[in-house]
């Protein structure tokens, strides 16, 4: 019983677009990795990177120039990074800051299949990449989980202490929560998540909340969830009342770095 929910759980928690919306092509020109069909900007690299379980999935790097921070961003579900790649343009553009997207295994063109033990080791081979590839320090590194990709964002930053920051945007509180209104945490459950914030901003549309009011409002998202005891760094979570619908533009995304303390 518990393998089928957990599989059910798994399920619901992963959408990957099908088709892709995008193509690996490799410029007979210049031996570049590109997508397919977005026209090649010097800005911004295409990559394959290899996972610790075997898969090997698809980033893609924007640099910004004289950027200070890198914003490493695990997207919602149902997209992909051709879907998000317009999005990453501007937000590197508006933020000032050098971004890395990247699609989860069985996402996109990415190998292998979306899992939640997948997703845990594709955020850290796009964390790697940032240190050893283009030299991105931890301290300079803000970790953005949207949706199913604040699952992979939390795992990660639990074990990061010296990241500049975490942003959660409408992020879930486990799978089979995402399917049923349990109120305790079960063993085969996905993204089971607890936070003890010791410094925390919520926004909820436009607005600052206080304190008060952000522990009524995470607290229906993560209550009685067991995975996390403390994320170090400063946290900023984003809610919208309609989860699946809401959009936000790049420049409610440069409200939300000046009004979140983040500063760019």
């Amino acid at each position: 019983m518990g393998g089928v929910t957990s599989s059910m759980a798994a399920k619901l928690a992963f959408f990957p677009p099908t088709p892709p919306s995008y193509k690996l092509i490799t410029s007979e020109s210049t031996g570049l990795l590109l997508l397919h069909p977005f026209p090649h900007r010097e800005n911004v690299d295409v990559l394959k990177l290899p996972t610790r379980r075997g898969t090997e999935i698809v980033a893609l790097y924007v640099r910004y120039p004289m950027a200070t921070s890198t914003l490493l961003y695990s997207h919602g579900n149902a997209a992909d990074i051709g879907q998000m790649y317009e999005l990453f343009i501007e937000l590197s553009i508006h933020l000032k800051v050098n971004l890395l997207g990247y699609d989860y295994s069985g996402y996109g063109q990415s190998t292998g299949k979306p899992s939640e033990h997948n997703t845990y080791s594709d955020i850290e081979a796009a964390y790697k990449c940032l240190e050893e590839s283009y030299g991105a320090k931890q301290e300079d590194i803000i970790l953005y989980g949207q949706s199913v990709g604040s699952g992979p964002t939390v795992d990660l930053a639990s074990r990061l202490p010296r990241l500049r920051a975490v942003i959660l945007h409408s992020p879930i509180s486990s799978g089979l929560r995402v399917m049923y209104p349990v109120k305790r945490t079960y063993w085969f459950d996905i993204y089971k998540v607890k936070m003890s914030f010791s410094r925390c901003v919520c926004l909820y549309f436009s607005h600052i909340c206080d304190i008060d009011l952000l522990n009524k409002i995470f607290f229906l998202y993560l209550q009685n969830i067991e995975k996390i005891p403390l994320v170090k760094c400063l946290v900023l979570v984003i809610h919208v009342s309609e989860h699946s619908r809401i959009i936000l533009s790049p420049s409610y995304y440069a409200y939300v770095f000046s009004h979140g303390g983040l500063g760019y």
